[in-house]
Protein backbone atom coordinates (compact mmCIF):
# COMPACT_ATOMS: atom_id res chain seq x y z
CA UNK A 1 0.00 0.00 0.00
CA UNK A 2 1.32 3.80 -0.84
CA UNK A 3 1.93 5.54 1.57
CA UNK A 4 -0.33 8.66 0.66
CA UNK A 5 -3.50 5.91 1.07
CA UNK A 6 -2.07 4.86 4.11
CA UNK A 7 -2.09 8.53 5.89
CA UNK A 8 -5.84 8.76 4.02
CA UNK A 9 -6.64 5.89 5.43
CA UNK A 10 -5.08 7.48 9.20
CA UNK A 11 -6.64 10.72 8.48
CA UNK A 12 -10.23 9.44 7.37
CA UNK A 13 -10.37 7.03 10.63
CA UNK A 14 -8.53 9.76 13.34
CA UNK A 15 -10.81 12.55 11.55
CA UNK A 16 -14.10 11.55 12.33
CA UNK A 17 -13.02 9.85 16.23
CA UNK A 18 -11.93 13.66 16.75
CA UNK A 19 -15.00 15.43 15.61
CA UNK A 20 -17.83 12.71 17.97
CA UNK A 21 -14.72 13.60 20.80
CA UNK A 22 -15.19 17.30 20.51
CA UNK A 23 -19.03 16.99 19.72
CA UNK A 24 -19.22 14.98 23.14
CA UNK A 25 -17.60 17.55 25.01
CA UNK A 26 -19.52 20.34 23.00
CA UNK A 27 -22.50 18.76 23.99
CA UNK A 28 -21.36 18.55 27.71
CA UNK A 29 -20.91 22.51 27.61
CA UNK A 30 -23.63 22.85 25.71
CA UNK A 31 -26.03 21.48 28.10
CA UNK A 32 -24.51 23.13 30.66
CA UNK A 33 -25.04 26.58 29.14
CA UNK A 34 -28.86 26.07 27.99
CA UNK A 35 -29.89 24.16 32.04
CA UNK A 36 -28.36 27.61 33.22
CA UNK A 37 -30.43 29.64 30.65
CA UNK A 38 -33.64 28.30 31.13
CA UNK A 39 -33.23 28.25 35.43
CA UNK A 40 -31.97 31.91 35.06
CA UNK A 41 -35.30 32.37 32.72
CA UNK A 42 -37.75 30.77 35.11
CA UNK A 43 -36.36 32.08 38.04
CA UNK A 44 -36.26 35.76 36.24
CA UNK A 45 -40.40 34.91 35.52
CA UNK A 46 -40.82 33.48 39.06
CA UNK A 47 -39.91 36.98 40.45
CA UNK A 48 -42.25 38.78 38.57
CA UNK A 49 -45.03 36.11 38.79
CA UNK A 50 -44.60 36.08 42.68
CA UNK A 51 -45.14 39.82 43.38
CA UNK A 52 -47.97 40.09 41.00
CA UNK A 53 -49.65 37.09 42.77
CA UNK A 54 -48.61 38.84 46.18
CA UNK A 55 -50.65 41.72 44.84
CA UNK A 56 -53.56 39.34 44.04
CA UNK A 57 -53.19 37.31 47.69
CA UNK A 58 -54.04 41.19 49.45
CA UNK A 59 -57.37 41.54 47.75
CA UNK A 60 -58.61 38.19 47.12
CA UNK A 61 -61.72 37.40 49.30
CA UNK A 62 -62.42 40.66 49.96
CA UNK A 63 -65.46 43.11 48.68
CA UNK A 64 -63.50 44.08 45.85
CA UNK A 65 -64.25 42.18 42.63
CA UNK A 66 -63.40 44.76 40.22
CA UNK A 67 -59.87 44.70 41.59
CA UNK A 68 -59.69 41.09 42.45
CA UNK A 69 -60.29 40.60 39.07
CA UNK A 70 -57.70 42.97 37.60
CA UNK A 71 -55.32 41.41 39.72
CA UNK A 72 -55.88 37.64 38.81
CA UNK A 73 -55.53 38.56 35.17
CA UNK A 74 -52.29 40.53 35.69
CA UNK A 75 -50.72 37.21 37.47
CA UNK A 76 -52.32 35.61 34.26
CA UNK A 77 -50.88 37.98 32.05
CA UNK A 78 -47.18 38.09 33.76
CA UNK A 79 -47.05 34.08 33.56
CA UNK A 80 -46.73 33.98 29.83
CA UNK A 81 -44.63 31.19 28.48
CA UNK A 82 -44.60 29.41 31.82
CA UNK A 83 -47.15 27.76 33.39
CA UNK A 84 -48.67 28.83 36.96
CA UNK A 85 -50.45 27.54 39.62
CA UNK A 86 -51.46 29.42 42.63
CA UNK A 87 -53.67 28.35 45.58
CA UNK A 88 -55.81 31.20 46.70
CA UNK A 89 -58.71 31.70 49.68
CA UNK A 90 -60.90 32.08 46.55
CA UNK A 91 -59.78 28.72 45.12
CA UNK A 92 -56.78 28.06 42.60
CA UNK A 93 -55.61 30.08 39.64
CA UNK A 94 -53.86 27.93 37.20
CA UNK A 95 -52.46 29.63 33.62
CA UNK A 96 -49.77 28.84 30.88
CA UNK A 97 -48.63 25.26 29.96
CA UNK A 98 -48.87 22.59 32.50
CA UNK A 99 -48.01 19.17 33.32
CA UNK A 100 -50.59 17.15 32.10
CA UNK A 101 -51.59 14.71 34.49
CA UNK A 102 -50.34 17.13 37.03
CA UNK A 103 -47.43 15.04 38.56
CA UNK A 104 -46.64 15.56 42.36
CA UNK A 105 -45.54 18.79 42.95
CA UNK A 106 -42.54 19.19 45.55
CA UNK A 107 -42.77 20.90 48.89
CA UNK A 108 -39.56 22.90 48.36
CA UNK A 109 -38.20 23.75 45.51
CA UNK A 110 -36.48 27.37 45.89
CA UNK A 111 -34.51 26.48 42.73
CA UNK A 112 -35.96 24.79 39.28
CA UNK A 113 -36.20 20.98 39.85
CA UNK A 114 -36.92 18.28 36.83
CA UNK A 115 -40.37 16.47 37.13
CA UNK A 116 -42.26 13.75 34.57
CA UNK A 117 -45.57 13.95 33.76
CA UNK A 118 -45.94 11.08 30.92
CA UNK A 119 -43.12 10.99 28.29
CA UNK A 120 -42.04 14.91 29.10
CA UNK A 121 -40.05 16.67 31.88
CA UNK A 122 -41.01 20.08 33.07
CA UNK A 123 -38.74 22.43 35.33
CA UNK A 124 -40.83 23.30 38.47
CA UNK A 125 -40.02 26.09 40.93
CA UNK A 126 -42.01 26.65 44.33
CA UNK A 127 -42.22 29.38 46.52
CA UNK A 128 -44.45 30.73 49.53
CA UNK A 129 -46.33 34.14 48.93
CA UNK A 130 -49.08 36.35 50.40
CA UNK A 131 -50.95 34.49 52.63
CA UNK A 132 -49.00 31.96 53.28
CA UNK A 133 -47.26 31.18 56.82
CA UNK A 134 -44.16 29.86 57.69
CA UNK A 135 -44.34 26.25 57.65
CA UNK A 136 -47.07 25.98 55.53
CA UNK A 137 -46.94 24.15 52.03
CA UNK A 138 -46.01 26.45 48.89
CA UNK A 139 -48.86 28.42 47.35
CA UNK A 140 -47.23 29.10 43.87
CA UNK A 141 -45.66 27.00 41.23
CA UNK A 142 -44.13 27.86 37.61
CA UNK A 143 -43.62 25.20 35.06
CA UNK A 144 -41.82 25.35 31.55
CA UNK A 145 -41.17 22.51 29.79
CA UNK A 146 -37.20 20.74 29.80
CA UNK A 147 -36.46 21.50 26.11
CA UNK A 148 -32.61 20.87 26.57
CA UNK A 149 -32.75 17.10 26.07
CA UNK A 150 -34.18 18.00 22.65
CA UNK A 151 -31.85 20.72 21.54
CA UNK A 152 -29.32 18.57 22.37
CA UNK A 153 -30.82 15.40 20.46
CA UNK A 154 -30.52 17.99 17.43
CA UNK A 155 -26.98 19.36 18.15
CA UNK A 156 -25.94 15.66 18.37
CA UNK A 157 -27.36 14.43 15.26
CA UNK A 158 -25.43 17.14 13.32
CA UNK A 159 -22.35 16.52 15.35
CA UNK A 160 -22.88 12.33 13.90
CA UNK A 161 -23.11 13.44 10.83
CA UNK A 162 -20.64 15.93 10.55
CA UNK A 163 -18.33 13.31 11.61
CA UNK A 164 -19.43 10.83 8.85
CA UNK A 165 -19.11 13.44 6.23
CA UNK A 166 -15.94 14.43 7.47
CA UNK A 167 -14.40 10.51 7.23
CA UNK A 168 -14.56 10.97 3.43
CA UNK A 169 -13.69 14.65 3.20
CA UNK A 170 -10.33 14.15 5.31
CA UNK A 171 -9.13 11.19 3.80
CA UNK A 172 -9.57 12.73 0.11
CA UNK A 173 -7.60 15.76 1.10
CA UNK A 174 -5.22 13.70 3.08
CA UNK A 175 -4.73 11.73 0.28
CA UNK A 176 -3.88 14.60 -2.28
CA UNK A 177 -1.53 16.57 0.19
CA UNK A 178 0.31 13.04 0.65
CA UNK A 179 0.27 12.23 -2.71
CA UNK A 180 1.67 15.77 -3.60
CA UNK A 181 4.31 15.74 -0.45
CA UNK A 182 5.35 12.57 -1.32
CA UNK A 183 6.43 13.72 -4.96
CA UNK A 184 9.93 13.58 -3.89
CA UNK A 185 10.13 10.11 -2.49
CA UNK A 186 8.82 8.61 -5.15
CA UNK A 187 10.93 11.08 -7.37
CA UNK A 188 14.13 9.28 -5.19
CA UNK A 189 12.65 5.76 -5.79
CA UNK A 190 12.52 5.96 -9.35
CA UNK A 191 16.18 7.33 -8.85
CA UNK A 192 17.04 4.42 -6.66
CA UNK A 193 15.43 1.74 -8.51
CA UNK A 194 17.87 1.33 -11.07
CA UNK A 195 21.13 1.21 -8.73
CA UNK A 196 22.51 -2.36 -8.83
CA UNK A 197 25.97 -1.81 -7.30
CA UNK A 198 26.57 -5.47 -8.74
CA UNK A 199 26.18 -4.15 -12.01
CA UNK A 200 26.44 -1.00 -12.52
CA UNK A 201 28.83 2.00 -11.22
CA UNK A 202 26.46 4.69 -11.55
CA UNK A 203 25.32 6.28 -8.23
CA UNK A 204 22.45 8.33 -6.57
CA UNK A 205 22.61 11.93 -8.14
CA UNK A 206 20.84 14.05 -5.33
CA UNK A 207 19.29 17.51 -5.31
CA UNK A 208 18.48 18.98 -1.99
CA UNK A 209 14.66 19.11 -1.32
CA UNK A 210 14.15 20.85 1.40
CA UNK A 211 12.18 18.01 2.83
CA UNK A 212 14.49 16.97 5.70
CA UNK A 213 13.17 13.24 5.60
CA UNK A 214 13.40 13.12 1.91
CA UNK A 215 17.05 14.45 1.97
CA UNK A 216 18.64 12.32 5.03
CA UNK A 217 17.21 9.57 3.22
CA UNK A 218 19.49 10.22 0.03
CA UNK A 219 21.93 11.13 2.39
CA UNK A 220 21.98 8.04 3.97
CA UNK A 221 21.88 6.02 0.43
CA UNK A 222 24.68 7.55 -0.93
CA UNK A 223 26.69 7.04 2.29
CA UNK A 224 25.60 3.13 2.35
CA UNK A 225 27.17 3.06 -1.35
CA UNK A 226 29.79 4.67 -0.86
CA UNK A 227 30.74 2.12 1.87
CA UNK A 228 29.35 -0.69 -0.36
CA UNK A 229 32.02 0.70 -2.66
CA UNK A 230 34.67 0.76 0.15
CA UNK A 231 34.03 -2.85 1.11
CA UNK A 232 34.23 -4.09 -2.12
CA UNK A 233 37.69 -2.03 -2.96
CA UNK A 234 39.11 -3.46 0.83
CA UNK A 235 37.71 -7.05 -0.80
CA UNK A 236 39.68 -6.78 -3.69
CA UNK A 237 42.73 -5.62 -1.95
CA UNK A 238 41.97 -8.49 0.51
CA UNK A 239 41.93 -11.12 -2.79
CA UNK A 240 45.03 -9.54 -3.95
CA UNK A 241 46.76 -9.41 -0.95
CA UNK A 242 45.90 -13.01 -0.38
CA UNK A 243 47.23 -13.95 -3.38
CA UNK A 244 49.71 -12.06 -3.34
CA UNK A 245 50.71 -13.58 -0.36
CA UNK A 246 50.43 -17.40 -1.42
CA UNK A 247 52.40 -16.13 -4.96
CA UNK A 248 55.15 -14.64 -2.50
CA UNK A 249 55.59 -17.26 0.03
CA UNK A 250 55.41 -19.90 -2.51
CA UNK A 251 58.49 -18.10 -4.61
CA UNK A 252 60.57 -17.25 -1.44
CA UNK A 253 60.26 -20.38 0.51
CA UNK A 254 60.91 -22.64 -2.61
CA UNK A 255 65.02 -22.33 -1.89
CA UNK A 256 64.75 -22.58 1.92
CA UNK A 257 62.35 -25.58 1.39
CA UNK A 258 64.76 -27.20 -1.31
CA UNK A 259 67.64 -27.09 0.91
CA UNK A 260 66.17 -28.28 3.53
CA UNK A 261 65.12 -31.54 1.59
CA UNK A 262 68.59 -31.83 0.10
CA UNK A 263 69.69 -31.80 3.85
CA UNK A 264 67.20 -34.09 5.25
CA UNK A 265 68.08 -36.58 2.22
CA UNK A 266 71.57 -36.58 2.99
CA UNK A 267 70.22 -37.74 6.43
CA UNK A 268 68.26 -40.13 5.44
CA UNK A 269 71.31 -41.51 2.43
CA UNK A 270 73.95 -41.65 4.73
CA UNK A 271 73.41 -43.19 8.12
CA UNK A 272 76.96 -43.70 8.98
CA UNK A 273 77.90 -39.98 7.84
CA UNK A 274 80.67 -38.97 9.43
CA UNK A 275 79.91 -36.55 12.86
CA UNK A 276 81.39 -33.88 11.67
CA UNK A 277 79.50 -33.46 8.62
CA UNK A 278 76.37 -35.02 10.27
CA UNK A 279 76.43 -31.89 12.40
CA UNK A 280 77.66 -29.60 9.66
CA UNK A 281 74.05 -30.49 7.65
CA UNK A 282 72.10 -30.34 11.12
CA UNK A 283 73.53 -26.41 11.94
CA UNK A 284 72.53 -25.59 8.05
CA UNK A 285 69.11 -27.17 8.36
CA UNK A 286 68.82 -25.28 12.11
CA UNK A 287 69.78 -21.92 9.56
CA UNK A 288 67.14 -23.18 7.04
CA UNK A 289 64.38 -23.54 9.52
CA UNK A 290 65.53 -20.31 11.20
CA UNK A 291 65.32 -18.37 8.04
CA UNK A 292 62.14 -19.64 6.89
CA UNK A 293 60.22 -19.59 10.22
CA UNK A 294 61.47 -15.62 9.95
CA UNK A 295 60.35 -15.47 6.46
CA UNK A 296 56.62 -16.76 7.50
CA UNK A 297 56.78 -13.82 10.24
CA UNK A 298 57.69 -11.14 7.91
CA UNK A 299 55.20 -12.52 4.94
CA UNK A 300 52.59 -12.24 7.59
CA UNK A 301 53.32 -8.43 9.27
CA UNK A 302 53.35 -7.17 5.22
CA UNK A 303 50.02 -8.41 4.66
CA UNK A 304 48.50 -7.27 8.35
CA UNK A 305 50.45 -3.86 6.81
CA UNK A 306 48.64 -4.14 3.48
CA UNK A 307 45.33 -4.43 5.23
CA UNK A 308 45.23 -2.66 8.41
CA UNK A 309 41.77 -0.37 8.84
CA UNK A 310 41.53 3.21 9.32
CA UNK A 311 39.99 2.68 12.86
CA UNK A 312 42.75 1.22 13.69
CA UNK A 313 44.78 4.06 14.11
CA UNK A 314 44.81 5.94 17.65
CA UNK A 315 46.82 8.70 19.78
CA UNK A 316 49.64 7.03 21.25
CA UNK A 317 53.16 7.97 22.73
CA UNK A 318 55.81 6.89 21.07
CA UNK A 319 58.26 6.91 23.80
CA UNK A 320 56.22 3.61 25.00
CA UNK A 321 56.30 2.14 22.27
CA UNK A 322 60.10 2.58 21.89
CA UNK A 323 61.13 1.64 25.27
CA UNK A 324 59.23 -1.88 24.59
CA UNK A 325 60.89 -2.35 21.73
CA UNK A 326 64.34 -1.38 23.51
CA UNK A 327 63.63 -4.09 26.81
CA UNK A 328 62.51 -6.78 24.03
CA UNK A 329 66.05 -6.52 22.59
CA UNK A 330 67.71 -6.54 25.38
CA UNK A 331 65.91 -9.75 26.65
CA UNK A 332 66.46 -11.50 23.55
CA UNK A 333 70.45 -10.28 23.12
CA UNK A 334 71.98 -10.17 25.73
CA UNK A 335 74.95 -9.03 24.41
CA UNK A 336 73.17 -5.74 23.00
CA UNK A 337 74.67 -2.23 24.51
CA UNK A 338 71.76 -0.29 24.00
CA UNK A 339 71.63 3.40 24.72
CA UNK A 340 68.68 5.41 24.87
CA UNK A 341 67.78 9.23 24.92
CA UNK A 342 63.97 9.08 24.71
CA UNK A 343 61.54 12.16 25.56
CA UNK A 344 58.31 11.50 26.89
CA UNK A 345 54.75 12.62 25.89
CA UNK A 346 55.92 12.80 22.05
CA UNK A 347 52.12 11.88 20.84
CA UNK A 348 51.52 10.59 17.13
CA UNK A 349 48.02 8.76 15.70
CA UNK A 350 49.46 5.74 14.29
CA UNK A 351 48.37 1.96 14.53
CA UNK A 352 50.41 0.47 17.37
CA UNK A 353 50.89 -3.01 16.15
CA UNK A 354 52.75 -2.02 13.07
CA UNK A 355 54.84 0.90 14.78
CA UNK A 356 55.77 -1.20 17.25
CA UNK A 357 57.09 -3.98 14.60
CA UNK A 358 59.00 -0.91 12.68
CA UNK A 359 60.66 -0.30 15.72
CA UNK A 360 61.86 -3.72 16.37
CA UNK A 361 63.12 -4.54 13.02
CA UNK A 362 65.10 -1.10 13.08
CA UNK A 363 66.60 -2.14 16.65
CA UNK A 364 67.13 -5.99 15.09
CA UNK A 365 68.72 -4.70 12.13
CA UNK A 366 71.13 -2.30 14.01
CA UNK A 367 72.01 -5.30 16.32
CA UNK A 368 72.75 -7.91 13.28
CA UNK A 369 74.10 -5.55 10.45
CA UNK A 370 76.00 -2.66 12.73
CA UNK A 371 78.50 -4.56 15.06
CA UNK A 372 81.89 -2.76 15.74
CA UNK A 373 84.71 -4.12 14.43
CA UNK A 374 85.45 -5.99 18.44
CA UNK A 375 82.36 -7.82 17.46
CA UNK A 376 80.25 -5.71 20.41
CA UNK A 377 76.49 -4.65 19.05
CA UNK A 378 76.23 -0.60 20.55
CA UNK A 379 72.73 0.65 19.60
CA UNK A 380 71.98 4.53 20.40
CA UNK A 381 68.44 5.55 20.20
CA UNK A 382 66.82 8.81 20.51
CA UNK A 383 63.10 10.22 20.09
CA UNK A 384 62.97 13.80 20.36
CA UNK A 385 60.49 16.50 18.71
CA UNK A 386 61.52 17.67 15.37
CA UNK A 387 63.60 21.15 15.40
CA UNK A 388 62.52 22.03 12.17
CA UNK A 389 59.90 24.63 11.24
CA UNK A 390 56.49 23.77 10.35
CA UNK A 391 54.45 21.29 10.83
CA UNK A 392 54.90 19.02 14.64
CA UNK A 393 56.65 16.03 13.82
CA UNK A 394 58.39 13.15 15.91
CA UNK A 395 62.00 12.42 14.99
CA UNK A 396 63.18 8.53 16.10
CA UNK A 397 66.85 8.13 14.89
CA UNK A 398 68.72 4.43 15.46
CA UNK A 399 72.71 4.80 14.92
CA UNK A 400 74.69 1.33 14.68
CA UNK A 401 78.65 1.25 14.83
CA UNK A 402 78.65 -1.27 11.53
CA UNK A 403 80.42 -0.89 8.48
CA UNK A 404 77.65 1.52 7.31
CA UNK A 405 76.27 1.81 3.68
CA UNK A 406 77.42 3.28 1.06
CA UNK A 407 74.81 6.43 -0.27
CA UNK A 408 74.92 4.79 -3.44
CA UNK A 409 72.70 1.54 -1.84
CA UNK A 410 70.82 3.48 0.68
CA UNK A 411 67.49 3.22 -1.20
CA UNK A 412 67.93 -0.41 -2.23
CA UNK A 413 68.17 -1.26 0.95
CA UNK A 414 64.29 -1.02 1.46
CA UNK A 415 63.41 -3.46 -1.09
CA UNK A 416 62.05 -6.71 -0.31
CA UNK A 417 64.20 -10.00 -0.07
CA UNK A 418 67.28 -8.23 -0.26
CA UNK A 419 69.86 -9.66 1.49
CA UNK A 420 73.64 -9.60 2.58
CA UNK A 421 75.31 -12.90 1.43
CA UNK A 422 75.63 -13.31 5.06
CA UNK A 423 72.56 -12.01 6.65
CA UNK A 424 70.61 -14.27 8.36
CA UNK A 425 67.35 -12.49 7.58
CA UNK A 426 65.13 -12.41 5.06
CA UNK A 427 65.27 -9.42 4.16
CA UNK A 428 61.72 -8.19 4.76
CA UNK A 429 62.57 -6.22 7.71
CA UNK A 430 63.40 -2.65 6.66
CA UNK A 431 60.47 -3.21 3.68
CA UNK A 432 58.22 -3.55 6.86
CA UNK A 433 59.43 -0.88 8.17
CA UNK A 434 58.95 1.28 4.92
CA UNK A 435 55.56 -0.11 4.82
CA UNK A 436 54.90 1.47 8.54
CA UNK A 437 56.78 4.46 7.54
CA UNK A 438 54.57 5.36 4.80
CA UNK A 439 50.91 4.20 6.52
CA UNK A 440 52.09 6.69 9.23
CA UNK A 441 52.66 9.53 6.72
CA UNK A 442 55.97 9.75 7.46
CA UNK A 443 59.61 9.55 6.43
CA UNK A 444 62.38 7.56 6.77
CA UNK A 445 66.21 8.07 5.26
CA UNK A 446 69.42 6.38 5.62
CA UNK A 447 72.75 8.67 6.74
CA UNK A 448 76.10 8.52 8.33
CA UNK A 449 76.74 8.80 11.50
CA UNK A 450 76.70 12.38 12.85
CA UNK A 451 80.27 12.54 14.75
CA UNK A 452 81.87 10.84 11.74
CA UNK A 453 82.41 7.64 13.68
CA UNK A 454 81.59 4.58 11.54
CA UNK A 455 78.29 3.30 11.24
CA UNK A 456 74.68 3.85 10.02
CA UNK A 457 71.72 6.27 10.98
CA UNK A 458 68.10 5.33 10.26
CA UNK A 459 66.07 8.60 10.55
CA UNK A 460 62.48 8.40 11.25
CA UNK A 461 59.84 11.43 11.21
CA UNK A 462 56.41 10.96 11.93
CA UNK A 463 53.47 13.46 11.80
CA UNK A 464 52.86 14.55 15.75
CA UNK A 465 49.56 15.35 16.81
CA UNK A 466 50.50 16.81 20.28
CA UNK A 467 46.74 15.59 21.62
CA UNK A 468 46.43 12.78 24.36
CA UNK A 469 43.04 11.42 21.72
CA UNK A 470 42.31 12.26 17.90
CA UNK A 471 39.09 13.00 16.40
CA UNK A 472 38.45 10.72 13.02
CA UNK A 473 40.88 8.53 11.51
CA UNK A 474 43.31 9.67 8.32
CA UNK A 475 42.53 7.54 4.94
CA UNK A 476 44.77 5.02 4.51
CA UNK A 477 46.95 5.26 1.19
CA UNK A 478 47.41 2.37 -1.32
CA UNK A 479 49.66 -0.41 -0.78
CA UNK A 480 50.55 -3.57 -1.82
CA UNK A 481 53.73 -4.18 -0.31
CA UNK A 482 53.78 -8.10 -0.80
CA UNK A 483 53.78 -7.66 -4.09
CA UNK A 484 56.34 -4.67 -4.03
CA UNK A 485 53.83 -1.88 -6.13
CA UNK A 486 53.91 -0.18 -2.51
CA UNK A 487 57.81 -0.42 -1.94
Amino acid sequence: MRLSSRIALAFGACVPLLVVAFGWLLLHLVAQDLRAHQDAQLRARATIVAKNAKSYLDVAGTDHPVMEQARRQRVVNSARDVGVRLTAPGGTVTAGPRPDPLPSLPHSAPSPVTVSSGDKDWLVLSQRVGAAKEGTTPNLWLFSPDTVDDELALVRRRVLTGAALAAPLAGAIAWAISTRAALPLRRLQRRTSGLDPRTSAARLEHSPTRITEVDDLAYTMQTVLTRYDEQVARTGEALATARAFAATASHELRTPLMSMRTNLDILAGHPDLDPTDRAEVLDDLGREHGRLLGLLVMLRALAQGDLVEADAFASLDLAEVVDASVADLRRAHRDAEVATHVAMGLRVHGWEQGLRSAVDNLLTNAWTHGRADDGTARVEVTLRPSREPGSPAVVLTVDDHGPGIPAERREEVFQRFLRGPDSPGSGLGLTLVAQQVALHRGRIIVLDRPDGRPGTRFELRLPATGVRDVEGTLPLLQRDWLTGAGA
